[in-house]
């Protein structure tokens, strides 16, 4: 009841509804023309595949302007998510990302599960990963950035289940020269400084038809976390290199092909995670902990421009590099040394080809194919120390490593997809869309590895022993498949010239999931879990209605949806208690509902406020005694989603001199919410000792810059009261420390240049 209330307190606030952009307003000046056309700037997007009004389309989506990003320092995932309506990261530490929407996610890890929301750069889904997303992808010189909120399941696959971001790169532009330079000075926590240094270049090689534009990014930055195992102060330090270069050839008015290739070098010195009990920014391994990744992918894409539709055919091939070390000492609380480098090699081919029709008319419609393989091979390597072995005597290990093994897995998704829209007039409109999808996943384990009883014999206290080595065999693990109809059905009316209304029912799913080490027994407890199998697809059916409207002369722009999501064969992750493997499975079912809303007011004489923010009430509500044991969930349980995060924008413009200045500033809150599942799983009378809740938090953000011909200097402070708010909690017991925390107080500088 209190949340249908503050349902419809927001929707007399809200007044109506757009799916806002996030761009900043032009200083005010005194003639009402160009004051209006300021106001009433359009956004295109191309959430559905066609260029369109952003008030035009019928789903809930936020477009984020490179003006914006580059004002507000907003240089990878963190920044969207804390001023995007209904969605939440969940970021250990840098370079190790998942993204929840709508309250779709049992905890913010999802080891072993396809992330919920899908993020793609340009036409490469870098998400399914079946883990979390590992890439920090820089946010400089896009076109723009669009978080698509919902199950994107027709247009943009099968892991697109709660929704998808998109990060859609500037093309070329063959008619003239360009340039732009963007850089950051900042202090963090007093004396970690941080350096971010930005550049591209457009250069026209044949006039009208042939241009490149390459851009390239270095960041590095000095920690704030320090490692007492270690010894390393500010012990999370980051260097991150990158760029990428696109070469577009335009033979014809209606025909061209572009190249682009990226390479992003991520490598952060140690994890961000900390532990509560020793200290604020303290954290304990033997070692660093490296989440580290090196990413190249290659594109083709042309188009075809014909007088009906348009034909676009795009390739892309990519390989991510990554390693996975981790200290896993805490399962057992430090009593014996135990960690694991795992180091893995993905190989990414995605084709999709799409005919989507020309505008005007009646009828618009897109049909296409879409096909994505993915091959990981991974080095397992659990290692003690040579220290622990020489000390306890114990011998017959190669090196330190007590287990070493290799492995791969194949997955496969062939789609094909189509959606249709109907005008009956300017004022009313249906869509429908369906996509069909094939998937396929098998795990192998390659011979040539060992195994030891290591554990058994560290942990019991021996000494004087020779351990045992016994041979990996080579196996095939089960192949799982799955076969999708998923569906979207809306219908869109303007009842005036300024405002859309929509209501649509969409439906989305994810690929299953083989468990690589299925039906292992435990060697530490051969009574606790045997590893299931994996878990089939989940279903997500979303219910949604919106408005998007301008109203007042176009000084107040606005966004409201409300959404009821019945999420099915809930895919979860685990882990056993003994030994901390992983595994998924499914449960039952849980709900998520909500509302989202978007306000932009401009009064006039240089002053601006953006106001968005999200309701959500997600818990399962359906679950047998069999998937509460085996998961460690409760019935009625609150999902990894706050029941409110919200963010405001206050900006002021105004002339000093000849030139423009501004001053602007951003409050933005997160509310609490479980970070994990409650109970031990197959012991679910046993409470987790894991189990917490992240922390609710405000943080206030403020800038002030001035800018004259094509140079622009702004100042700033993020989280000005120095908030130290935990924001994530691991859910796993293997690391001692678990939890992160907001980004001390930064204050710095940002220079940019455009030519």
């Amino acid at each position: 009841m209190r949340f249908m209330a503050s349902v419809s307190i927001i929707s007399l606030l809200a007044l109506g509804a757009p799916a806002l952009a996030q761009v900043t307003s032009a200083p005010e000046t005194s003639e009402p023309a160009q004051e209006e056309e300021a106001r009433q700037e359009r956004v295109i997007v191309t959430s559905t595949r066609r260029e369109q009004d952003l008030q035009d389309v019928p789903l809930a989506v936020t477009a984020w302007q490179q003006e914006a990003l580059s004002e507000k320092g907003i240089v990878s995932y963190d920044g969207l998510a804390r001023e995007t309506p209904g969605i939440v990261l969940n970021q250990p530490t840098a370079n190790f990302n998942t993204i929840t929407t709508r309250g779709i996610a049992t905890n913010g890890y999802g080891a072993n599960l396809q992330a919920a929301t899908a993020i793609y750069i340009n036409e490469l889904p870098i998400s399914s990963n079946g883990n979390s997303t590992i890439l920090d992808p820089t946010l400089y010189d896009v076109e723009r950035v669009e978080v698509l909120r919902g199950p994107q399941g027709t247009l943009f696959g099968a892991n697109s289940l709660s929704g998808a971001v998109r990060i859609l790169t500037k093309a070329p532009n063959p008619n003239e020269f360009e340039a732009s330079a963007l850089v950051d000075f900042g202090l963090t926590d007093g004396d970690a400084l941080r350096q971010r240094y930005n550049g591209m270049v457009n250069m026209p090689l044949i006039e009208d038809k042939l241009a490149l534009r390459v851009v390239g990014f270095y960041r590095d930055e000095d920690g704030w976390v320090d490692n007492i195992g270690t010894g390393i102060e500010g012990a999370n330090s980051l260097e991150a290199v990158g760029g990428r270069a696109h070469l577009l050839w335009e033979p014809t008015d209606n025909f061209d092909v572009g190249l682009l290739i990226i390479h992003e070098d991520n490598d952060p010195a140690d994890s961000g995670l900390t532990n509560p009990d020793r200290g604020e920014f303290i954290r304990l391994t033997e070692r660093p902990d490296l989440f580290q990744s090196d990413f190249t992918s290659y594109n083709l894409t042309a188009n075809w421009e014909m007088d009906w539709a348009t034909l676009t055919s795009s390739s892309t091939y990519s390989n991510i590099d990554g390693k996975f070390i981790v200290d896993l000492a805490g399962t057992f609380n430090q009593l014996i040394p135990f960690a694991l480098d795992a180091v893995g090699y993905d190989e990414n081919f995605v084709q999709e080809v799409r005919l989507v029709s020309a505008d005007g008319g009646d009828w618009d419609w897109t049909v296409g194919g879409f096909y994505f393989n993915k091959r990981r091979d991974i080095d397992y390597d659990y290692r003690s120390s040579l220290d622990f072995l020489q000390t306890r005597n114990l011998t017959g290990l190669p090196n330190e490593y007590y287990q070493s093994y290799s492995g791969y897995f194949d997955a496969i998704e062939s789609a094909a997809f189509g959606e249709l829209t109907y005008r009956f007039s300017e004022q009313f409109w249906l869509t429908g869309g369906l996509r069909y999808t094939e998937t396929s996943v098998q795990s192998h384990t390659l011979a040539g590895g060992y195994n030891s009883n290591y554990l058994a014999v560290a942990l019991g206290g021996f000494s004087n022993v020779a351990l045992t080595v016994v041979p990996v065999a080579a196996a095939d693990g089960q192949k799982v498949e799955a076969d999708n109809m998923s569906y979207k059905v809306s219908a869109s009316y303007k009842p005036m010239d300024n405002l859309t209304t929509y209501a649509s029912i969409s439906t989305g799913f994810r690929s299953p999931v083989a468990n690589a080490r299925a039906g292992s027994v435990s060697l530490v407890d051969p009574n606790d879990l045997v590893i299931p199998n994996g878990a089939d697809s989940d279903e997500l059916t979303n219910y949604e209605v919106g408005m998007k409207g301008t109203f007042l002369n176009g000084k107040l722009v606005s966004n409201l949806s409300a959404y009821y999501i019945l999420w099915e064969d809930i895919q979860v992750q685990a882990n056993r208690l003994s030994d901390q493997v992983q595994f998924a499975t499914n449960i039952g079912e849980a709900v998520s509902q909500g509302i989202e809303f978007e306000v932009g007011y401009y009064p006039g004489n240089g002053f601006s406020l953006f106001v968005n923010g999200s309701l959500n009430d997600t818990e399962i509500t359906e679950l047998t005694p069999e998937e509460a044991a085996i998961s460690g969930a409760e019935e009625g349980l609150q999902l990894a989603m706050p029941n409110f995060q919200g963010a405001a924008t206050a900006r002021y413009d105004f002339d000093i001199g000849d030139m423009d200045a501004f001053v602007s500033g951003t409050v933005a809150h997160v509310g609490d919410f479980p970070a994990m599942l409650p109970n031990t799983p197959g012991q679910p009378n046993l409470p987790a000792a894991t189990f917490d809740y992240t922390d609710a938090y405000t943080t206030l953000n403020l800038q002030a810059g001035i800018e004259k011909d094509n140079w622009k200097v702004t100042g700033y402070v993020e989280n000005l009261f120095d908030d130290n708010s935990v924001t994530y909690v691991h859910p796993e017991a293997f690391t001692d420390a678990r939890y992160a925390r907001l980004r001390p107080q930064t204050i710095g500088v940002r220079l940019s240049l455009d030519y």
